[in-house]
């Protein structure tokens, strides 16, 4: 089926994914998956044994644009193009997701602090039955963080909703020495790729 106009569906919770998408002028509908139900999230976003991170985040990011693209379609919306996107921090081979309290997040920013760590954004443009998708990967060099840092930064409601803990768009900017990569792509959708997805699937940009 023909989609029904330039928008898209964006399959994500993410406030900062709309604003990325809004700063390159794209018109999009939210299109969320729930994370609680009765059988549990729609998407599950455990690691399977010895998966590595970019098997992970890639993995993650197609099953929810295939499982919003079927709940489009059942629900009977007016068809269009899905977006979906899922970001991962890894070092040493570890994935670090986001916190689920204090403790665990001051020890994912003991474990970042004085290093250099990856992050890891997968980005799934789904149209018809064709998906298109890539892996953007930043590397990313923290300062050496006091206790102090630590705990005043875990006393915020940052780092709870955001893999390895912190966001660079927001008070842990402070941490970050160096960045290789993608700023963008490290607060959850690259927009050179992502815009380079969006024509593939006949999504007009610029």
């Amino acid at each position: 089926m023909k989609p029904a106009d330039n928008k898209i569906y964006l399959a994500s919770k993410s406030p900062r994914r709309r604003e990325l998408l809004r700063q390159i002028g794209v018109d999009f509908e939210l299109l969320l998956l729930r994370d609680q139900s009765p059988r549990g999230p729609e998407v599950s976003e455990e690691v399977l044994p010895g998966e590595k991170a970019e098997d992970y985040v890639t993995r993650v990011t197609r099953e929810k644009a295939e499982y919003a693209c079927s709940t489009m379609l059942w629900r009977r919306l007016p068809v269009r193009t899905v977006l979906a996107a899922d970001t991962t921090v890894t070092i040493d081979g570890r994935i670090l997701g986001k916190p689920a309290d204090p403790t665990e997040a001051a020890e994912m920013l003991r474990a970042l602090s004085g290093r250099t760590h990856q992050v890891l954004t997968s980005v799934a443009v789904r149209r018809d039955e064709t998906t298109h998708q890539t892996l953007q990967t930043s590397d990313v060099t923290f300062a050496v963080l006091t206790d102090a840092m630590i705990k005043a930064y875990c006393a915020t409601t940052e780092p709870y909703d955001k893999a390895g803990g912190y966001g660079i768009q927001g008070m842990a900017a402070v941490f970050i020495q160096h960045i290789s990569g993608s700023h963008s792509g490290i607060m959850g959708l690259p927009l050179h790729e992502t815009a380079q997805l969006l024509h593939q699937a006949g999504i007009t940009i610029l």
